[in-house]
């Protein structure tokens, strides 16, 4: 349990479900939205953002400041704004910022580099515009925020972590709020290809191209995704929280293999053991699971819950069936679908339901997030409000 309460009071977002109320029409519709687009030579799955949003984003080049930066930068700016008008975070209003993403500029490392074995030198942009710090210290100078700024990359795990970092700041009293998620622009050829590589990348064809939370299925289906999430988190029980933050744990674990669990997912068991810590499991209604469509990854974490709630399991979902892998941003949307599920008292099946249906009222989500390096982070929310529903 923390020692103070935190509150979540704005959350925003961009992903192929949409923006704003697009999102939870999207999650209701049941419909996957990935869809198969042209890289390099070849047709490949992927969930990129709809034709408007990038205008949007695009839009934002006509500042010169942002002309040269990296999509994942300036998904971030975009949510950001939107964000702390939400949590009505005025001019003034100091907070800190910690954004990270798993992957960084990949669109522009890629092209600069290119270049560098085209040309045999380097651009003079290629260097400030691919740093991963870009992200957070940039979302800073639009912002005017004077707080701390904080960038990292801890592969599939980094918006959780940054709600962890936000956590410990505010607990430390160092800071009453602030900003965290993570963003992500990984539809580029190289990224692309090594998830191929790895022989985790959905191939065929089929209603569901990524099968995420199918125990069943017979292939790997990882599916990758353009998206970004931002959190306002804010000390003490708001009056305008979207939800509470009840607990926090993380893990790591000696790696087996390069890019899988354990058999039995430990990191995920220590990371959610801690976040429920002084919680009853059987207290959890539900689980927004990691599950990124691998045959093991979703099969060590299914293992894993088995483990920390026994014979009786919560609800079990995930959104990537429907929205791909978003990588460091993946966390903080699987976090917002949470909190939909809290608000709307509704929950959000997969095709492919393990564990009990229909779990009402929904008074806590745990959400679960793990990455390459045997990291997970574990965040339990519960209902602002848990004595109305």
């Amino acid at each position: 349990m923390l020692k103070h309460p935190l509150s979540i009071t704005a959350l925003a977002s961009i992903s192929s479900l949409g923006e704003d109320g697009q999102v939870w029409e999207s999650y209701r519709g049941m419909r996957h939205c990935l869809s198969e687009i042209s890289l390099g030579d070849q047709r490949v799955w992927a969930s990129p953002l709809p034709s408007g949003l990038k205008e949007k984003i695009a839009a934002l080049r006509s500042d010169p400041k942002y002309r040269f930066l990296d999509d994942s930068v300036l998904f971030a700016l975009y949510v950001a704004r939107k964000a702390i008008a939400r949590a009505q975070w005025g001019e003034g209003t100091p907070f800190g910022i910690n954004i990270g993403s798993s992957r960084g500029a990949t669109t522009l490392f890629e092209k600069h580099h290119r270049e560098f074995l085209e040309q045999g030198k380097a651009s003079t942009q290629a260097s400030p515009s691919t740093t991963l710090g870009n992200i957070s210290s940039w979302v800073a100078q639009d912002l005017g925020s004077k707080g701390p700024e904080i960038s990292h990359s801890i592969t599939c795990s980094t918006a959780l972590h940054a709600i962890l970092n936000a956590a410990a700041w505010i607990q430390a009293g160092f800071c009453d709020r602030f900003l965290a998620g993570g963003s992500e622009a990984p539809l580029t050829p190289f990224t692309i290809a090594q998830m191929q590589a790895l022989k985790v990348y959905a191939k065929g064809p089929g209603p569901f191209p990524c099968r995420a939370l199918d125990l069943g299925k017979k292939s790997n289906g990882m599916v990758l995704g353009e998206a970004a999430g931002l959190a306002c988190v804010e000390r003490g029980a708001r009056d305008n929280a979207l939800a509470l933050l009840l607990g926090i744990g993380y893990a790591t674990e000696p790696l087996e293999h390069a890019v899988s669990l354990s058999d039995q997912g430990g990191c995920l068991q220590d990371a959610m053991h801690m976040a429920l810590a002084g919680t009853d499991p059987q207290g959890v209604d539900a689980v927004v699971m990691h599950a990124p469509g691998t045959r093991r990854g979703d099969l060590s974490e299914y293992r894993a819950v088995q483990k920390v709630f026994g014979v009786r399991l919560p609800f079990l979902t995930t959104n990537k069936w429907q929205m791909g892998h978003s990588f460091g941003a993946s966390g903080l949307l699987s976090l917002e679908m949470a909190v939909l599920m809290l608000q709307h008292q509704r929950p959000l099946p997969t095709p492919f339901p393990q564990g009990p249906l229909d779990p009402r009222p929904i008074r806590r989500i745990l959400v679960n997030a793990v990455g390459f390096g045997g990291n997970a982070v574990s965040v339990l929310l519960g209902h602002p409000r848990p004595e109305e529903v």
